[in-house]
Protein backbone atom coordinates (compact mmCIF):
# COMPACT_ATOMS: atom_id res chain seq x y z
CA UNK A 1 0.00 0.00 0.00
CA UNK A 2 1.56 3.12 -0.69
CA UNK A 3 2.30 5.79 2.32
CA UNK A 4 0.29 8.50 0.68
CA UNK A 5 -3.06 6.36 1.14
CA UNK A 6 -2.39 6.49 4.86
CA UNK A 7 -1.59 10.46 5.43
CA UNK A 8 -5.22 12.47 6.12
CA UNK A 9 -5.41 14.87 3.47
CA UNK A 10 -6.55 18.07 4.61
CA UNK A 11 -10.30 19.17 3.99
CA UNK A 12 -12.68 22.13 5.06
CA UNK A 13 -15.67 22.37 7.44
CA UNK A 14 -17.74 24.66 4.69
CA UNK A 15 -21.27 23.60 6.58
CA UNK A 16 -22.42 22.47 9.60
CA UNK A 17 -26.12 21.10 9.95
CA UNK A 18 -28.12 20.15 12.69
CA UNK A 19 -29.52 16.80 12.29
CA UNK A 20 -30.80 16.13 16.29
CA UNK A 21 -29.72 16.37 19.55
CA UNK A 22 -26.78 14.40 19.22
CA UNK A 23 -25.97 14.23 15.70
CA UNK A 24 -24.37 16.90 13.18
CA UNK A 25 -23.76 16.78 9.60
CA UNK A 26 -20.76 18.24 8.00
CA UNK A 27 -20.38 19.70 4.34
CA UNK A 28 -16.33 18.92 3.75
CA UNK A 29 -14.43 20.71 0.87
CA UNK A 30 -11.49 19.04 -0.01
CA UNK A 31 -8.18 21.16 -0.93
CA UNK A 32 -7.33 22.84 -4.42
CA UNK A 33 -8.04 20.27 -7.07
CA UNK A 34 -8.40 17.26 -4.92
CA UNK A 35 -11.22 14.93 -5.45
CA UNK A 36 -13.48 12.34 -3.11
CA UNK A 37 -14.64 9.83 -5.76
CA UNK A 38 -16.36 7.77 -3.10
CA UNK A 39 -19.39 5.52 -4.21
CA UNK A 40 -22.64 4.66 -2.22
CA UNK A 41 -21.26 2.69 0.61
CA UNK A 42 -17.75 3.56 0.95
CA UNK A 43 -16.16 5.19 4.14
CA UNK A 44 -13.24 7.77 5.32
CA UNK A 45 -10.97 8.13 8.22
CA UNK A 46 -11.75 11.18 9.61
CA UNK A 47 -8.74 12.93 12.16
CA UNK A 48 -8.08 16.14 14.50
CA UNK A 49 -4.95 16.44 15.25
CA UNK A 50 -4.10 15.81 18.71
CA UNK A 51 -7.52 13.56 19.15
CA UNK A 52 -7.05 10.84 17.10
CA UNK A 53 -9.09 9.46 14.04
CA UNK A 54 -12.63 7.48 14.04
CA UNK A 55 -14.69 5.83 10.61
CA UNK A 56 -17.17 7.39 9.28
CA UNK A 57 -19.22 6.55 6.20
CA UNK A 58 -19.78 9.14 3.24
CA UNK A 59 -23.30 10.26 3.52
CA UNK A 60 -23.65 12.77 0.48
CA UNK A 61 -21.05 13.61 -2.47
CA UNK A 62 -21.03 16.42 -4.77
CA UNK A 63 -21.40 15.42 -8.54
CA UNK A 64 -17.77 17.35 -9.02
CA UNK A 65 -16.27 15.38 -6.43
CA UNK A 66 -14.93 18.01 -4.42
CA UNK A 67 -17.70 18.39 -1.56
CA UNK A 68 -18.68 15.50 0.52
CA UNK A 69 -20.85 14.71 3.46
CA UNK A 70 -20.34 13.13 6.71
CA UNK A 71 -22.55 12.60 9.68
CA UNK A 72 -21.29 12.52 13.29
CA UNK A 73 -23.53 11.01 16.36
CA UNK A 74 -21.81 12.68 19.77
CA UNK A 75 -20.44 9.50 21.64
CA UNK A 76 -16.68 10.03 22.12
CA UNK A 77 -13.94 11.78 22.75
CA UNK A 78 -13.34 12.70 19.10
CA UNK A 79 -16.56 13.04 17.91
CA UNK A 80 -17.22 15.71 20.83
CA UNK A 81 -14.25 17.34 19.54
CA UNK A 82 -15.78 17.29 16.14
CA UNK A 83 -19.22 18.80 17.79
CA UNK A 84 -17.30 21.89 18.66
CA UNK A 85 -15.86 22.57 15.37
CA UNK A 86 -16.72 25.69 13.41
CA UNK A 87 -17.15 26.36 9.72
CA UNK A 88 -13.82 27.36 8.37
CA UNK A 89 -12.24 24.51 10.62
CA UNK A 90 -9.09 22.23 9.03
CA UNK A 91 -9.81 18.26 9.55
CA UNK A 92 -7.68 15.59 8.13
CA UNK A 93 -9.65 12.63 6.10
CA UNK A 94 -7.84 9.83 4.04
CA UNK A 95 -10.07 7.36 1.80
CA UNK A 96 -12.21 6.76 0.65
CA UNK A 97 -11.95 2.77 1.82
CA UNK A 98 -14.12 -0.20 1.08
CA UNK A 99 -16.32 -1.59 -1.68
CA UNK A 100 -19.78 0.01 -2.05
CA UNK A 101 -23.29 -0.75 -2.74
CA UNK A 102 -24.03 -3.17 -5.78
CA UNK A 103 -26.23 -0.25 -7.20
CA UNK A 104 -25.15 -1.43 -10.81
CA UNK A 105 -26.16 -5.22 -10.12
CA UNK A 106 -29.50 -3.92 -9.10
CA UNK A 107 -30.74 -2.14 -12.06
CA UNK A 108 -34.13 -3.08 -12.40
CA UNK A 109 -35.34 -3.79 -9.09
CA UNK A 110 -37.34 -2.60 -6.72
CA UNK A 111 -35.39 -1.15 -4.02
CA UNK A 112 -36.17 -0.98 -0.19
CA UNK A 113 -34.16 0.99 1.97
CA UNK A 114 -34.22 0.21 5.76
CA UNK A 115 -32.45 2.59 8.74
CA UNK A 116 -32.56 2.55 12.15
CA UNK A 117 -31.13 5.93 13.68
CA UNK A 118 -28.21 6.71 12.43
CA UNK A 119 -28.14 3.83 10.67
CA UNK A 120 -29.89 6.09 7.52
CA UNK A 121 -26.27 7.95 7.33
CA UNK A 122 -24.30 5.11 5.13
CA UNK A 123 -27.89 4.69 2.99
CA UNK A 124 -28.44 7.83 1.80
CA UNK A 125 -25.96 8.06 -0.96
CA UNK A 126 -28.15 4.84 -1.97
CA UNK A 127 -31.27 6.70 -2.34
CA UNK A 128 -29.53 9.95 -3.90
CA UNK A 129 -28.24 7.51 -6.37
CA UNK A 130 -31.45 5.67 -7.02
CA UNK A 131 -33.40 9.01 -7.27
CA UNK A 132 -30.69 10.33 -10.07
CA UNK A 133 -30.93 7.37 -12.18
CA UNK A 134 -34.40 6.70 -12.11
CA UNK A 135 -35.48 5.06 -14.99
CA UNK A 136 -32.70 2.05 -14.18
CA UNK A 137 -34.72 1.06 -11.33
CA UNK A 138 -38.19 0.35 -9.91
CA UNK A 139 -40.13 1.45 -7.09
CA UNK A 140 -38.27 2.47 -4.01
CA UNK A 141 -39.33 2.11 -0.76
CA UNK A 142 -37.53 3.58 2.43
CA UNK A 143 -38.49 2.61 6.19
CA UNK A 144 -36.69 5.12 8.82
CA UNK A 145 -37.17 4.60 12.54
CA UNK A 146 -36.03 6.71 15.40
CA UNK A 147 -36.22 6.61 18.81
CA UNK A 148 -37.82 9.66 19.30
CA UNK A 149 -39.39 12.71 16.74
CA UNK A 150 -36.18 14.75 18.46
CA UNK A 151 -33.85 11.80 17.01
CA UNK A 152 -35.25 11.91 13.23
CA UNK A 153 -32.18 12.88 10.76
CA UNK A 154 -32.10 14.57 7.55
CA UNK A 155 -35.59 15.77 8.26
CA UNK A 156 -35.26 17.83 4.88
CA UNK A 157 -34.42 15.40 2.85
CA UNK A 158 -37.66 12.93 4.54
CA UNK A 159 -39.79 16.06 4.01
CA UNK A 160 -38.69 15.55 -0.28
CA UNK A 161 -38.95 11.69 -0.05
CA UNK A 162 -42.46 11.77 1.59
CA UNK A 163 -43.61 14.02 -1.44
CA UNK A 164 -42.36 12.34 -3.84
CA UNK A 165 -45.02 10.17 -5.56
CA UNK A 166 -42.43 7.55 -6.55
CA UNK A 167 -41.00 6.51 -3.38
CA UNK A 168 -43.00 4.97 -0.32
CA UNK A 169 -41.62 6.38 3.23
CA UNK A 170 -42.54 4.46 5.88
CA UNK A 171 -41.84 7.07 9.53
CA UNK A 172 -41.78 5.66 12.81
CA UNK A 173 -40.49 6.25 16.07
CA UNK A 174 -40.05 3.14 19.01
CA UNK A 175 -42.95 4.31 21.79
CA UNK A 176 -45.57 6.58 22.00
CA UNK A 177 -44.41 10.58 22.05
CA UNK A 178 -46.60 13.56 22.91
CA UNK A 179 -47.45 15.57 19.75
CA UNK A 180 -46.52 11.96 17.68
CA UNK A 181 -49.23 11.32 15.23
CA UNK A 182 -47.18 8.62 12.98
CA UNK A 183 -46.53 5.28 13.23
CA UNK A 184 -44.84 3.32 16.67
CA UNK A 185 -43.31 0.64 16.96
CA UNK A 186 -39.71 -0.74 16.04
CA UNK A 187 -38.13 -1.07 12.73
CA UNK A 188 -38.11 -5.04 12.78
CA UNK A 189 -41.75 -4.99 14.02
CA UNK A 190 -42.89 -2.69 11.11
CA UNK A 191 -40.92 -4.25 8.97
CA UNK A 192 -42.71 -7.31 9.56
CA UNK A 193 -46.52 -5.04 9.54
CA UNK A 194 -45.64 -4.03 6.01
CA UNK A 195 -45.29 -7.95 5.15
CA UNK A 196 -42.52 -6.74 2.53
CA UNK A 197 -42.26 -9.17 0.28
CA UNK A 198 -39.12 -10.33 -1.73
CA UNK A 199 -40.15 -10.47 -5.63
CA UNK A 200 -38.00 -8.93 -7.71
CA UNK A 201 -36.26 -6.36 -4.76
CA UNK A 202 -32.77 -5.95 -2.95
CA UNK A 203 -33.37 -4.57 0.78
CA UNK A 204 -30.45 -2.70 2.63
CA UNK A 205 -30.01 -2.36 6.14
CA UNK A 206 -28.44 -0.58 9.07
CA UNK A 207 -28.66 0.65 12.38
CA UNK A 208 -27.73 -0.42 15.63
CA UNK A 209 -26.65 -3.48 15.56
CA UNK A 210 -29.47 -5.15 17.26
CA UNK A 211 -31.86 -3.39 15.02
CA UNK A 212 -29.87 -5.10 11.95
CA UNK A 213 -30.32 -8.78 13.45
CA UNK A 214 -33.70 -8.30 14.29
CA UNK A 215 -34.57 -6.58 10.95
CA UNK A 216 -33.09 -9.83 9.26
CA UNK A 217 -34.53 -12.17 11.02
CA UNK A 218 -38.09 -10.24 10.39
CA UNK A 219 -36.74 -10.21 6.42
CA UNK A 220 -36.10 -14.10 6.73
CA UNK A 221 -39.66 -14.54 8.09
CA UNK A 222 -41.34 -12.76 4.95
CA UNK A 223 -38.68 -15.19 2.94
CA UNK A 224 -36.39 -12.97 1.71
CA UNK A 225 -33.37 -14.68 1.00
CA UNK A 226 -29.94 -13.76 2.12
CA UNK A 227 -28.50 -13.08 -0.90
CA UNK A 228 -31.14 -10.17 -1.60
CA UNK A 229 -30.38 -8.46 1.95
CA UNK A 230 -27.37 -6.47 2.32
CA UNK A 231 -26.01 -4.15 4.89
CA UNK A 232 -22.85 -2.32 5.99
CA UNK A 233 -20.16 -2.90 8.90
CA UNK A 234 -18.11 0.37 8.82
CA UNK A 235 -19.07 0.76 12.85
CA UNK A 236 -17.33 -1.95 13.91
CA UNK A 237 -13.74 -1.16 12.17
CA UNK A 238 -10.76 1.52 13.76
CA UNK A 239 -7.54 1.48 10.92
CA UNK A 240 -9.90 0.85 7.86
CA UNK A 241 -6.86 -0.47 6.08
CA UNK A 242 -6.71 -4.08 7.47
CA UNK A 243 -3.63 -4.10 9.78
CA UNK A 244 -5.20 -3.37 13.40
CA UNK A 245 -7.03 -6.57 13.40
CA UNK A 246 -10.40 -5.17 14.94
CA UNK A 247 -13.02 -6.19 12.21
CA UNK A 248 -12.23 -9.20 11.00
CA UNK A 249 -15.17 -12.07 10.52
CA UNK A 250 -13.29 -15.55 10.13
CA UNK A 251 -10.74 -14.69 6.97
CA UNK A 252 -12.31 -11.45 6.60
CA UNK A 253 -11.90 -7.84 6.89
CA UNK A 254 -14.77 -5.75 7.00
CA UNK A 255 -12.47 -2.75 6.27
CA UNK A 256 -10.93 -4.66 3.31
CA UNK A 257 -13.78 -6.77 1.99
CA UNK A 258 -16.56 -4.60 2.92
CA UNK A 259 -17.66 -2.58 4.82
CA UNK A 260 -21.22 -3.76 2.60
CA UNK A 261 -21.93 -7.41 2.52
CA UNK A 262 -25.00 -9.61 1.43
CA UNK A 263 -25.81 -11.76 4.23
CA UNK A 264 -24.76 -14.93 2.51
CA UNK A 265 -20.94 -13.89 2.47
CA UNK A 266 -21.04 -13.42 6.94
CA UNK A 267 -22.10 -15.47 9.50
CA UNK A 268 -24.89 -14.78 11.79
CA UNK A 269 -22.80 -13.88 14.74
CA UNK A 270 -21.35 -10.93 12.31
CA UNK A 271 -24.27 -8.33 12.52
Amino acid sequence: MAAIELVPKPVTIKRIIEESRDVKSYVLQMSGSGKMPARPGQFVEVSVQGYGEATFAVTRISKDNQEFNISVKRIGHLTKMLHRAAPGDIIGVRGPYGNSFPVDEWKGKDIVVIGGGIGLAPLRPVIDYVLEHRKDYGKLEIVFGARAPDDILYKEDLRIWEDDKGISLYKTIDVPFEGWSGRVGVVPIVVKDLALKPDGKISIVCGPPIMIKFTAAALRELRWPNDKIFTTLEMKMQCGIGQCGRCNIGEKFICKDGPVFSLDQIPEHAL
